[in-house]
């Protein structure tokens, strides 16, 4: 079993979780404060403008931010009748679902672009490390990734025998927690969303209502199982981390240590390097090639190139795993093209593919993978939500 090692510190107006996996940098969470993400926040909104034409409104968040609602992001607790645990969307132009001035219960599902604010659903979700709460959903969901054996089933019958209240969506790390840490989870989420809930209902629109988790809660909940350690180079960080974790993970709690000897905590494990590294356009793979990055305002190319003696299916298959690490720490969403290397035959290419599936499976944000062309040319999509690493970390 891989050791998992989080490491939380602040560096000028950035605070940082590093999520290292046998020691190598895995995944990154950044907040800045002078660019605060809006990311899980959860506000009561106001309509502000019906756009009819790309059938959206902009609603008014409060503080001059307006965010972006398509009607296919419309919900109403009165639809929550699926039975897989999700709310089904209403039906019909987006005139007819909302009106101008209308209060409306909305989370932001992905932070502003240069282009566009906020995007927003009101399908609020509560994520936890090994259940999610939607509270306007039915029923209990399994992550695809438990697969589809009998034990799934089984998983989802326990999820729905302990959970409080109803709509919840069951993470894979689900599989290894025993029902007191589930119980204990689904009920401090249900608490969380009847005080949201209560908020709206004394609010006066727009307010915000509940703040999406941080950097090193996010680091905390994507893992799931417990980490070997979690260390925290700033005092007042430590009390806040410990307290959500009191709330909602008391199994972490004496995992929480706070680092104070030099040198600084990132520099124990090269981290400032690594991520510089992260923000050029060529990283080197291990057995020979390289990959080059590069994003455009429509989308992010990734170029495979196979060196002076790089095998193509190595250095292919070297650069599929790569690919996904790459764009987890990077944060990239939206439209992703790879051109691998030519390769002399069709089986080949399919284990490239089956390998890129494999690497892009554990990613925490919902990715894509489409088949390979003729060309040898990929197409992903991975899902947007908080800011580029290199937005992040731009002066």
């Amino acid at each position: 079993m891989s050791r998992i090692d989080i490491l939380v510190d602040r560096d000028g107006t950035l605070t940082r979780a590093a999520v290292l996996t046998d020691g190598r940098l895995t995944d990154l969470h950044i907040d800045r404060a002078d660019k605060p993400s809006l990311l899980g926040h959860v506000f009561l909104g106001r309509v502000e403008r019906i756009v009819s034409g790309i059938d959206a409104a902009f609603v008014e968040l409060g503080g001059g931010v307006s965010g972006f609602l398509v009607a296919a992001d419309v919900r109403h607790p009165s639809d929550a009748d699926n039975p897989d645990g999700r709310p089904r969307q209403k039906t019909g132009r987006i005139g007819a679902l909302l009106r101008t001035g209308q209060p409306v219960l909305v989370q932001v599902k992905a932070d502003a672009t240069a282009s566009k604010g906020p995007s927003l659903t009101m399908d609020v979700t509560l994520p936890g490390r090994f259940l999610i709460h939607a509270p306007f959903g039915r029923g209990v969901a399994v992550s695809k990734r438990l697969g589809a054996g009998p034990e799934r089933a089984e998983l989802g019958l326990r999820v729905q025998r302990l959970a409080t209240g109803s709509g919840w969506i069951v993470r894979a790390g689900a599989a290894a927690a025993g029902d007191d840490r589930l119980a204990a989870e689904s009920e401090a989420l249900h608490l969380l969303w009847r005080g949201i809930r209560d908020a709206a209902e004394s609010a006066t629109a727009p307010s915000p209502l509940h703040a999406g988790p941080s950097a090193p809660v996010r680091a905390l909940i994507e893992q799931g199982a417990a980490p070997a350690s979690i260390l925290v180079d700033d005092e007042s960080m430590a009390r806040r981390l410990a307290g959500w974790c009191a709330d909602h993970a008391p199994d972490l709690l004496p995992l929480i240590e706070r680092h104070k000897a030099p040198p600084h905590l990132f520099d124990l494990r090269d981290l400032d390097s690594a991520i510089a590294d992260l923000l050029d356009t060529r990283v080197e793979l291990p057995r020979g090639g390289s990959l080059v990055i590069e994003p455009t305002e429509a989308l992010t190319v990734v170029d495979v190139n196979a060196g002076e003696r790089g095998n193509p299916l190595d250095v292919n298959l070297d650069a599929a795993a790569e690919i996904a690490r790459q764009l987890r720490l990077r944060n990239v969403g939206g439209i992703v093209v790879v051109d691998f290397v030519n390769m002399r035959s069709r089986g080949d290419a399919e284990r490239v593919l089956a390998a890129l599936h494999e690497a892009v499976d554990g990613d925490p944000v919902q990715t894509q993978v489409y088949g390979m062309s003729k060309l040898g040319l990929v197409e992903l999509t991975r899902a947007r939500r908080g800011s580029p690493l290199a937005a992040l970390l731009s002066p």
